[in-house]
């Protein structure tokens, strides 16, 4: 196993330290990736290099914006192929996940994933967020809630602030222009009972790409009414 110098370096820039036990497992999860993407569409991005660094660094660049020590739950909404939770349990195996898609082949992919790099305390979920955000046993649960989805930021708000804990965050991966976005969303997430903090913007070490982390605290409950029903936030944004 070589693990790419790239990443390493990436790494040691956010300050992660990984055993070789995680090494090993972020390996095979690169390994079960390229695997499945043969047969279901999980990731454009398929070079060792290229996933290592754009996914899986990508994924850990969160510890720019919080101390994940401080952090004990989480939850992906939207998680894709794993990203940014699979990762980040990886990283940070103290953490309880939850990862949340509703595509069920998916789903299948994360649930091998896991089993083979025997993770404990994480739990994949199959279904619509807005479905589960009316569930107590998932209704503001969550010390943190993230997400890579490229939805824009007041509906992905409507989506995840419902799981957010009092206190807890909300985290969303976005590109590098979000000014015209978070001017839009701002209605959207004090209706939800969130405050943004601040956005902590980056370039990714070793890359080109521009990262925005935008730092959501959930100061108030959110009411039952949302999320709205499936369709409509995407359709009617409370922007």
């Amino acid at each position: 196993m070589v693990i790419s110098p790239r990443f390493l370096n990436m790494m040691t820039q956010l300050n992660i330290s990984l055993s070789e036990k995680q090494l090993e497992q972020f390996d095979k999860y690169y390994q079960l990736l390229v695997e499945w993407n043969k047969v279901m569409n999980l990731t454009g991005i398929t070079e060792y290099d290229e996933v290592f660094c754009k996914h899986f660094a990508d994924s850990l660049s969160i510890t720019k914006a919080n101390d994940m020590k401080r952090i004990e739950s989480v939850i992906d909404i939207g998680t894709g192929a794993g990203f940014p939770g699979l990762p980040l349990k990886i990283a940070f195996p103290h953490l309880k996940v939850t990862l949340l898609d509703s595509l069920n082949k998916r789903i299948k992919f994360l649930n091998t994933v896991i089993n083979e790099l025997e993770l404990e305390d994480i739990t994949t979920i199959h279904g619509r967020a807005e479905d589960f955000a009316r569930n107590e046993e998932y209704r503001e649960q969550y010390d943190m809630v993230v997400s890579r989805a490229v939805a824009n930021l007041a509906v992905l708000s409507e989506y995840c602030i419902p799981y957010v804990k009092m206190d807890g965050y909300f985290i969303p991966y976005k590109s590098g222009e979000i000014e015209d976005e978070l001017n839009e969303s701002k209605k959207a997430i004090k209706i939800l009972g969130g405050k943004t903090q601040k956005v902590v913007q980056f370039e990714l070490p070793d890359t080109n790409i521009a990262r925005s982390l935008v730092i959501i605290k959930k100061e108030k409950s959110t009411g039952m009414k949302y999320p709205r029903k499936s369709g409509i936030p995407s359709r009617k944004p409370l922007h």
